[in-house]
């Protein structure tokens, strides 16, 4: 994958533009990594946790939102981490 970095900060952009839809409904998004892929991973937080649209949410959203600044990106999918960690 050529110039990480730089996907990484479109990326960040990306979500930095979806947060407040996310935030206005009790929850926000955070940044976990990136494959070679193409897969971003990304962790839901607060309302987003258990709501029963969140996937609906994570493609229509936030995937493609994170694919308009970052056409590279195949795919965004959470990741399911204990809440201590």
């Amino acid at each position: 994958m050529e110039n990480r970095e730089d996907i990484i900060r479109r990326i960040g952009v990306g979500l930095e533009e979806i947060r407040p839809f996310l935030k206005s409904d009790g929850g926000d998004i955070s940044f976990l990594g990136l494959d070679e892929d193409g897969t971003v991973h990304v962790k839901l937080h607060g309302a987003c946790t258990g709501c029963s649209v969140n996937q609906m949410t994570l493609k229509s959203g936030v995937e493609m939102t994170v694919k308009k600044h970052a056409p590279e990106v195949q795919k965004v999918v959470e990741e399911d981490l204990p809440q201590n960690a």
